[in-house]
């Protein structure tokens, strides 16, 4: 396992991380959960990606279970959002709110990062520096990061933090991917300049990229695309359905899988920490860790972007929930 700075927060993280969001019900049950991450560590990945209102919670709770006793094997990441807030219920409210709950659920005292999941446009940058201030002096958070950001957005951000002396946004969780690469118009060279640790999510475009999807066919039963995801669905268009066939023939012909692939061309990007994906099992965390392994030479770099074509702003530059469906 390659292991990496996560952006200027001195931590360093396994190339390849895990995603929070399988566990818990409907998808892993406490004693897979378990099983789940106790395989990741023994395979070295040392970043954990969980948050707040995952599976209503039980993927904190269920996480907290399998660390018992390891805590110090990982870095735990985890999320707070300001959705639904209560009429008189502050910012600053509602972010200890959900780190205490996070710490709680979690079983630990401490969280490596805490981000703020979503944009809310209608506060001001300053009060969400505000809130988060306290938990980092208290030792409750060691480091703060943004998820689905515009790259506007998180440098105001951190000239915010500049002016008033606060914790700034140390990393940025933004959806990216072979078939969705707006973060390469800005958000990417913005986190490069900047020294920000760029955490892609959804790395195989809600699957697409993982070799189970066929142009022209019916979704395989039990993926995303079955169920009836707008997400897939959105993707898959005539062109995205002809670019996986190119990018499978590109991987082939360097023996490797096309979701070999989708791994290394994230980890190409030379702002990426950590490429977070979520596994059902330890045949899919053991095809992750192998994929973080291929590294793209200039000539596979040059090659690739040739069949990628311009890039196209396909997809909102700051998701909201819908996006995850």
């Amino acid at each position: 396992m390659e292991y990496r700075q996560l952006g200027n927060t001195g931590l360093k993280v396994s190339a390849v991380g895990l995603g929070g969001n399988v566990f818990g019900p409907p998808r892993q049950d406490l004693p897979s959960s378990i099983a789940t991450v106790h395989h990741a560590l023994a395979l070295g990945v040392n970043l954990i990606d969980t948050a707040h209102m995952y599976n209503d919670g039980r993927s904190e709770e269920f996480l907290g279970k399998a660390l018992a006793g390891r805590r110090g094997e990982v870095v735990l990441a985890s999320k707070c959002h300001l959705w639904n807030m209560a009429a008189g219920e502050s910012v600053a409210a509602r972010v200890r709110s959900h780190c205490e709950t996070s710490l709680r659920r979690l079983d630990t005292d401490y969280l490596d990062l805490l981000q703020l999941h979503f944009p809310f446009p209608q506060v001001a940058a300053e009060e969400i520096l505000h809130a988060f201030a306290p938990l980092v002096r208290e030792g409750k958070v060691r480091h703060i990061g943004q998820c689905n950001y515009a790259a506007w957005r998180h440098a105001e951000s951190l000239g915010e933090a500049a002016r008033l002396g606060l914790p700034a946004f140390a990393t940025a969780q933004h959806q990216c991917s072979l078939l969705v690469r707006g973060a390469q118009l800005e958000l990417l060279p913005f986190c490069e300049e900047k020294g920000i640790g760029f955490l892609p999510y959804f790395p195989l475009a809600a699957g697409l990229l993982s070799g189970k999807y066929r142009p022209g066919e019916a979704a395989p039963a039990g993926t995303r695309g079955a169920a009836g995801s707008p997400t897939v669905t959105r993707l898959r268009t005539p062109e995205n359905e002809r670019l996986l066939g190119a990018l499978t023939e590109f991987a082939a012909a360097r023996g490797h899988s096309l979701l070999e692939l989708a791994f290394a061309w994230l980890l190409s990007q030379p702002a990426v920490s950590s490429v977070i994906a979520g596994t059902m099992s330890p045949a899919q965390i053991e095809a992750n860790v192998r994929a973080g392994q291929w590294r793209l030479d200039a000539d596979d770099r040059a090659a690739l972007a040739e069949l990628l074509g311009p890039v196209l702003p396909l997809w909102m530059s700051e998701p909201d929930l819908a996006s995850f469906r």
